[in-house]
């Protein structure tokens, strides 16, 4: 089996979105199950832009796991990585949809998921540090031993990109100081740093990029939503426009947007055709209710 271009760690698990949009979750009648979760929404999005890709995660060994095995594999995601625990069930996400921008989620992750027993003596260190480029995400960091088996993975890379994603959920996290320092920790093994408006403020305050930069990474890109994206590098700043779509579900946009980033870097595009091409990628999935269901293809994010 050939080694992969990209591998994704962190979440995964089975997203139930609401057929009723602008309904509350207890009045919901009928949901659509998609695979969900960052891992599995930026796996999804680099193979079908055509990247040899790994999903490093874990899934429970019932129908919702082998739901998500199955449709990983036919998207072309390598699965060698994604274990299955005997006794954890499958991380589960329900979500409200307030177009345009209130998606509210309630997880079923505590106290406690497949995912978030990932441990570092059961992972491929040497084969995954060999990446050319890798994800990793704040979600990663919530509990243990997720927590040691990312800063193992991060601590791996001795070459190549390895990007990490901010992605802060403030409902898995009992105090987000503890988000913040443990974000702080991984830092400095990590070259790109990815993260919204609200990312950046969770992971370093009123300090901005400027201070992710100071913390390590070389390159911060911060999401401003449909107001596209800014590149920060050590004196340098660029902001990339952001492509307006009719918004029906803002969940996975951020995902589709990590996936097209990756997929250019790998071509070895500038930082700029990068986030435009990411940008596209966030307001193709933004306007369309799934999120891997609804990661572009290479000819989705060409020019109309």
């Amino acid at each position: 089996m050939s080694e992969p271009e990209a591998v994704v760690m962190g979440r995964v698990g089975v997203d139930l979105y609401p057929d009723q949009l602008e309904t509350p979750l207890e009045e919901v009648e009928t949901f659509h199950k998609f695979v969900g979760g960052f891992a599995g929404n930026v796996a999804t999005g680099l193979a079908r832009l055509g990247v040899s890709t790994a999903i490093v995660s874990a899934v429970g060994d019932d129908g919702h796991g082998r739901f998500v095995r199955s449709f990983l594999e036919r998207e072309g995601v390598d699965c060698r990585w994604l274990s299955v625990d005997p006794e954890l069930r499958t991380a589960l996400a329900f979500c409200e949809a307030w177009p345009p921008d209130r998606f509210p989620i309630t997880f079923y992750r505590t106290p406690t998921c497949p995912d978030w027993e990932l441990r570092p003596e059961r992972l491929d260190l040497a084969a995954i540090g060999r990446a050319p480029l890798a994800y990793l995400s704040g979600t990663g960091l919530a509990r243990e031993p997720s927590r040691a088996a990312t800063l193992a993975v991060a601590a791996a890379r001795t070459e190549g990109d390895t990007v990490l994603d901010l992605d802060w959920r403030p409902m898995l996290w009992s105090d987000p100081a503890d988000y913040a320092a443990s974000v702080r920790e991984l830092l400095p093994r990590c070259r790109i740093v990815l993260g919204s408006d609200e990312e950046v403020v969770a992971a370093v305050g009123s300090g901005g990029p400027r201070a992710l930069l100071e913390l390590g990474p070389s390159v911060v890109v911060q999401k401003h939503g449909p107001d596209g994206a800014t590149v920060f590098r050590e004196g340098e700043e660029a902001h990339v426009p952001g492509r307006r779509v009719q918004v029906v579900n803002g969940l996975g946009a951020g995902d589709a947007f990590a996936a097209a980033f990756g997929w250019k870097l790998l071509q070895g595009a500038g930082l700029r055709d990068c986030v435009d091409a990411a940008n596209r990628a966030g307001a193709h999935v933004a306007a369309r209710l799934g999120c891997s269901i609804a990661m572009p293809r290479a000819e989705d994010l060409n020019d109309n």
